[in-house]
């Protein structure tokens, strides 16, 4: 006999659906409990046990008197020391997932060769990812690898393992340099983190060594509202 689902899960994955697909933002008040349980047919309780795993998991919050939200997905990430983003993710108890926009060789120009330790119009592997925490842009990370470094990068599809993952896999980290600004998106930026141009964002400019050898040197963009670096001495 096939496993009945208990009845307050099929309120979850409305709800989770509906935050995925941004038919509840961040900050909008969803349907009341009593709303909810009408909907569904169950009790209030039963619509309450849904939203109260929601709100534990962080992706509502109740305000007292007012009623429950879209909570604000702001990621945090340690300034200090390099995490595979999609583990971060998966941390929170959150879904990751990516779209791969550009994995090409290219031509370098003067300041990327200079973060790369290269030649400039010397060739170079470039990737161009947007990743998603719950459905929603946290991150998009442009990254330069010198061929000789890790040879196979372009047939890599970075659908089960991120290019840090990839990277340090091959090459266990022993250094890395970050340089961190406040900045503006282009067009092309806001597009693809789907904000608007005058959204200030967070860019890191990262670096890696391992044993002395320069591996990769990327360019993360997070939107200012969804993100912060922390550090701990």
């Amino acid at each position: 006999m096939p496993r009945v689902q208990p009845r307050y899960k099929a309120i979850r994955s409305y709800l989770e659906e509906a935050i995925r697909n941004r038919e509840f933002v961040a900050d909008q008040q969803i349907p009341t409990e009593m709303a909810l349980a009408e909907r569904f047919g169950v009790s209030r309780m039963t619509a309450n046990k849904a939203i109260a795993e929601l709100v534990a998991e962080g992706y509502l919050v109740r305000h007292q008197g007012l009623g429950t939200f879209v909570a604000e997905v702001r990621a945090e990430s340690p300034l200090l020391e390099i995490r595979n983003i999609a583990d971060e993710i998966r941390d929170r108890r959150h879904v990751h997932s990516s779209e791969l926009h550009r994995l090409e060789a290219v031509a370098v120009d003067a300041p990327t060769a200079l973060r790369l330790g290269v030649r400039e119009g010397q060739q170079a592997f470039h990737s161009l990812i947007v990743h998603r925490e719950n459905g929603i842009p946290i991150q998009l990370e442009e990254r330069f690898v010198r061929p000789e470094i890790a040879p196979d990068y372009l047939q890599q599809r970075f659908e089960d393992k991120t290019p840090s993952q990839y990277l340090s896999e091959l090459y266990p980290l022993s250094e890395m340099e970050h340089i961190v600004e406040a900045i503006l998106p282009d067009t092309e930026t806001s597009k693809l983190l789907e904000i608007d141009t005058t959204e200030p964002c967070l860019r890191v400019d990262r670096r890696t060594w391992s044993d002395q050898k320069l591996v990769s040197c990327a360019r993360l963009i997070h939107p200012g509202s969804r993100y912060r670096l922390s550090s701990r001495g």
